[in-house]
């Protein structure tokens, strides 16, 4: 596989140069995690580590787990642990998050305070689906639903853990429909726009595993200004202004 080494925040990435490379929604995904403390993290559908990694860094005493069904993706997640020297806190465990739920899963039911994911939000027959595999598969919901996704939250999450996820605006009442369906309660939500003018492109929610039934709505952010620079919250984001 070909591959570029890129740099952003405080980690180097491997990606792939031809297939799968993460966009800014994963940023976005990263900002958005408030918590105090965080113990035991996994990135549900990791890609190539990028979340992971820095929340690795972001909480310096938790353990990360990244789940990644590809193996092309869960190789270069591999890789870019060693590259970031996380091998102590962040392992990769290649497995479809279909399969969380069941007997087999190697990771423990009930032990997760922080689950995240950018999960596919396309439906198989919306959109144009990529003929590279990897971005289909990260795009679309050709390997995983969405319900399927909120379950896999559910079981890893101990009693009141987080699940922070990013996700199509078009599809925000099914969304909160399932996720209040599986006990998993919003407690937070913000939404994304490209600029002020125009309407939110994408959605980050916070839900609580058998949490009460209220909710904050956070004000927008706002990805460019006017003259098609990052606004100031996105630099911070960024931390250094973009990708190196």
């Amino acid at each position: 596989m070909e591959t570029t080494l890129d740099s952003i925040r405080d980690i180097k990435l491997y990606q792939s140069r031809t297939g799968y490379r993460f966009s800014v929604d994963a940023l976005l995904l990263y900002s958005f995690v408030n918590l105090q403390r965080a113990e035991k993290i996994t990135d549900l559908g990791a890609g190539s580590g990028i979340v992971g990694l820095l929340l690795a860094k972001k909480y310096p005493d938790s353990e990360v787990a990244l789940i990644e069904l590809q193996d092309s993706l869960a190789r270069l997640a591999e890789k870019n642990v060693k590259l970031n020297s996380l091998e102590d806190r962040v392992r990769v465990f290649r497995c479809n998050i279909r399969d969380i739920t069941a007997d087999c899963s190697p990771l423990t039911a009930k032990s997760f305070d922080l689950v995240v994911s950018n999960p596919p939000f396309r439906r198989p027959k919306t959109g144009l689906i990529s003929p590279e595999e990897e971005r289909a598969i990260a795009r679309h919901e050709i390997k995983l639903k969405l319900m399927e996704l909120v379950d896999a939250a559910f079981h890893l999450l101990r009693a009141r853990g987080r699940f922070c996820l990013i996700y199509h605006p078009a599809r925000l009442a099914e969304l909160v429909d399932i996720l209040k369906k599986r006990k998993m309660e919003p407690k937070r939500m913000r939404f994304v726009h490209s600029n002020l003018l125009s309407e939110a492109k994408m959605v980050m929610i916070e839900a609580v595993k058998e949490g009460g039934a209220e909710m904050k709505v956070g004000s927008p952010l706002y990805i460019y200004n006017e003259d098609g620079s990052y606004t100031d919250e996105m630099k911070m984001i960024y931390g250094c202004g973009g990708i190196q």
